[in-house]
């Protein structure tokens, strides 16, 4: 079997996506054949060096599982949590298969989450570079009018810099609130938040409803369910994974 790149291969056997295999490799708690390796870029034979993250042996997966959560506000997307909060990977009783997030939403926002243990596919759809669009339902604070709406859709300057022009439509209005509809392919921390109070309208909840082509439907909050193959298909697609 030909080398490959030591991210690649955690990825591949469902430890965490290829961005946060090499945060683990950075952190020194990855061995290849008993010896801490730190260097991102390294490449392993995955037939003869043994790996292993925290002291414990990996192996590649042989089924990639795809599950689609319902996650409820209140439940962090981190695997792990020194203050004991409940994690995602809570909710999947019966699930078997080490998964892990695709992505992440933020303590108090709820929706469409997906889970895998496919390395690869977790890597294209949360890679700026393939352009797959999240979209969300937020309620904000206050009548937003459409100077806001306008920045929003043209881009806003956040401390990390500008964000890509999103999609922005208003939903309804009520007495000091508004709910509209964002759609972004970007995936920075707290991103629609934080765009949302750039403009003067806080956020006060988010629900993330589409994910590429699949939709949180009618799913029940805290509640999961394997994708079908037709929805597999059509997230490969969207970001040109063959």
């Amino acid at each position: 079997m030909a080398e490959e790149r030591l991210q690649k291969f955690l990825a591949q056997a469902g430890i965490s996506s290829r961005r946060q295999a090499e945060n683990l490799i950075r952190a020194g708690r990855v061995k290849v054949n008993g010896r801490v390796v730190c260097e991102i870029g390294i490449k392993i034979d995955p037939v003869r060096d043994k790996v292993s993250l925290d002291n414990q042996e990996i192996t590649t997966v042989a089924e990639k599982v795809y599950i689609m959560l319902n996650k409820p506000p209140r439940v962090i997307t981190s695997l792990r949590d020194p203050a004991g909060r409940k994690k995602v990977t809570d909710l999947l009783t019966g699930v078997e298969a080490r998964v892990y997030p695709v992505g992440r939403l933020d303590y108090l926002t709820e929706g469409l989450l997906l889970l895998t243990n496919d390395g690869e596919l977790a890597y294209r759809l949360t890679h700026p570079r393939y352009e797959v669009d999240k979209t969300y339902v937020a309620l904000v604070k206050g009548n937003m009018g459409e100077k806001a709406l306008e920045k929003l859709r043209g881009g806003i300057w956040l401390d990390d810099g500008p964000t890509r022009p999103a999609l922005v439509q208003i939903l309804a209005r009520g007495k000091g609130w508004t709910r509209l509809e964002i759609t972004i392919h970007e995936g920075r921390n707290r991103q629609v938040r934080r765009m949302c109070e750039a403009v003067g309208h806080p956020v006060l909840s988010l629900k993330r409803v589409r994910y590429g082509p699949l939709r949180l439907g009618k799913l029940a909050p805290g509640s999961y369910r394997h994708l079908e193959p037709g929805e597999l298909r059509a997230l490969k697609e969207a970001c040109r994974l063959d």
